[in-house]
């Protein structure tokens, strides 16, 4: 059965997220949503799985249909052995009542239809390889080592991500809905999850910022941000192909886009000036000569008729334009921010050791340096951005970090105070340049409480405070996580041009693809052998 919802629209408040939203997911197919924060990828899977009501259109999905959120949505009360057994249980109760009905079919010929049907089922979920699934899936996304009997509530957010997400994957629903699955994976637990998902036969559709998971996995694209030529060419938003080709496709309407916007308005432009045209336009301005009152009275008469149906002519013309008018191409979210201090931020580490979460024998971030740190999850990233911004202290080791203002970014969004603006907090914050500079927010969500934003919407508040206090070393953990993916190619731009220290810590694979700087790969902390410092632009600590 496929994913389908049928003019769908959903506001908060007095603002309009989604407006006649159709989309068709069949089974088989694997379709990746993007758009811009804020543009309703998370409020279109939550309408879709039931988690919120749309104000009107309709939705179809699969009565077993698995919803993956953001934040987990497990209980934080509940263990993680509970959270596993839970997801195991249909299976194996699947695999018991068919050894019941299995020992009736001989006796009873109403269970044979029952069998069938259930069998069908049990075939369809894999019910008898569910224990070994879930063992696989807890390997690959780094919970083997997690006690059963350990709450969700003390479990990290990426902890609590990545067992919501195992569990969802062994149970193997008829249907996904999954908004940002691959944020807290590393290169195992993404490599994991795209074979999970390509052998999946039922409907698939996944929000993601990762832009080589959705190369790798999507056989379509639908793109929530608004487009008068739509991603097709044709005014749709759905567009059939991996990321890569909707890119170029992409581009290409919106470059006829605003070609055809532009010459609409020069063509308007014309008309308005035709539409204005008098008598004197025409030349008919000079005054008569002897004996030639006759003759200059029947030319002007032809002059008027002339400078009527002119005017006749383009004014119904521009009512025709104005009946279809292109709507302007709405300027695209860019990160423009700069860091204006100059580059005298270093950091030096020597035998650091915070047991059980980080080891890093030698570091060295010199002023002006871009570093990008890597490695599997449970290496250490967070621990050692936490050490070097001073919020951790090591049980062993030397710090030193000269800089006059560090800026964290830490990989979980948090705002002290949900009910501030974006502009007061901004404000408070005593920028040197305004908010509606740095091209993060759209101007209508400055004033808005930022518990109504979309997570990725309070990242970009997150960044623009960041900014405002100017800081000379940057520390950023997994800054893509929630960011649309044209303002993570701005940010990338513009972290690599920046004149101030920067270490990026991130699993993403497309930056490091493109990466230009230094990169520090990171060694889980219980691992013992040797780790020197690697020649040429990778270092290992």
């Amino acid at each position: 059965m496929a994913i389908t919802c049928t003019d769908l629209t959903f506001s908060y408040a007095d603002r309009r997220v989604l407006s006649g939203v159709d989309l068709v997911v069949p089974p088989g197919a694997r379709v990746g949503l993007v758009g811009e924060n804020g543009s309703g990828k998370s409020t279109l899977l939550r309408l879709l799985a039931g988690a919120d009501l749309p104000e009107s259109g309709r939705v179809q999905v699969p009565a077993d249909t698995g919803y993956y959120a953001q934040d987990s949505g497990l209980d934080l009360a509940a263990d993680v052995a509970t959270v596993l057994r839970d997801a195991l249980a249909p299976l194996h109760d699947a695999v018991t009542r068919l050894e019941e009905l299995a020992a009736r079919l001989n006796d009873d010929e109403s269970a044979a239809s029952d069998y069938a049907a259930l069998l069908e089922w049990a075939t369809l979920h894999d019910a008898w390889d569910a224990d070994r699934r879930a063992e696989v899936a807890a390997h690959r996304l780094g919970l083997a080592a997690i006690p059963g009997d350990r709450r969700v509530a003390q479990l990290s957010g990426g902890e609590r991500s990545r067992l919501a997400l195992a569990a969802l994957l062994t149970r193997r629903p008829e249907a996904f809905l999954l908004d940002e699955p691959t944020n807290h994976l590393d290169d195992d637990g993404l490599d994991f999850l795209q074979a999970e998902l390509a052998e999946q036969a039922g409907a698939v559709l996944v929000a993601s910022h990762d832009r080589v998971f959705l190369d790798a996995v999507c056989t379509g694209i639908v793109d929530l941000d608004p487009s008068h030529f739509g991603t097709d060419g044709r005014g749709g938003r759905a567009f059939t192909g991996n990321y890569s080709d909707y890119l170029q496709a992409k581009r290409t309407s919106r470059r006829r886009w605003e070609e055809e916007f532009a010459a609409q308005q020069d063509e308007l432009t014309e008309l308005r000036v035709a539409a204005r045209t008098g008598e004197r336009d025409i030349a008919h301005d000079r005054p008569p000569r002897d004996n030639d009152k006759f003759i200059y009275g029947f030319k002007g008469q032809r002059v008027q008729a002339t400078v009527s149906r002119r005017r006749r002519n383009a004014e119904q013309r521009i009512a025709a334009l104005e009946r279809e008018r292109i709507p302007k191409p709405p300027a695209a979210m860019r990160f423009s921010g700069a860091f204006e201090r100059q580059p005298i931020a270093s950091v030096q580490l020597r035998d650091v050791r915070v047991p059980g979460r980080l080891r890093c024998e030698r570091l060295d971030v010199t002023p002006g340096e871009q570093l990008l740190v890597t490695g599997a999850n449970g290496s250490g990233k967070s621990t050692l951005l936490g050490v070097i911004a001073g919020r951790l202290s090591p049980a062993e080791g030397a710090v030193e970090v000269r800089a006059r203002e560090i800026g964290l970014l830490a990989q979980e969004v948090g705002i002290e105070d949900p009910t501030r603006s974006p502009a007061q907090l901004y404000d408070a914050a005593r920028p040197r340049t305004p908010l509606s500079s740095l091209g993060l927010l759209h101007p209508r969500d400055h004033g808005r409480p930022v518990g109504e934003l979309s997570l990725g919407q309070q990242r970009r508040v997150e960044l623009a405070l960041l900014l405002a206090r100017q800081p000379d070393l940057l520390l950023l953990d997994e800054p893509t996580n929630h960011l649309s993916l044209a303002l993570v190619d701005e940010l990338e731009e513009a972290l690599l041009a920046s004149p101030v220290t920067v270490v990026v810590a991130s699993h993403d694979r497309w930056i490091r693809r493109r990466w230009k700087g230094v990169q520090l790969a990171l060694d889980p902390p219980a691992s013992t052998r040797s780790a020197p410092r690697a020649e040429g632009q990778t270092r290992r600590a």
